[in-house]
């Protein structure tokens, strides 16, 4: 579902979302990512929607990776 948001607000938020995606850590994941997506198809699995989940250290459905099991987004503990 996307946001409904004000054409300012939308800008504004373009500006902090590209901010954040160009930082040298998130950088660094989206490497890390791309090289574990291109093994898996290299090793011919199938990963057509899926996410790699760093807790399980396998690929997961979209939907549970980020809904986080059920959990959303609660602090542990």
């Amino acid at each position: 579902m996307t946001q409904k948001l004000t054409p300012t607000a939308r800008r504004m938020k373009a500006i902090r979302d590209k901010r954040a995606a160009m930082t040298a850590d998130r950088k660094k994941k989206k490497a890390e990512n791309q090289r574990k997506r291109r093994k898996a198809i290299k090793e011919g699995r199938n990963i057509k929607g899926k996410d790699y989940d760093h807790k399980k250290k396998k690929f997961v459905s979209v939907k549970s990776n980020r809904g986080n099991y059920g959990k959303g987004t609660k602090n542990e503990g």
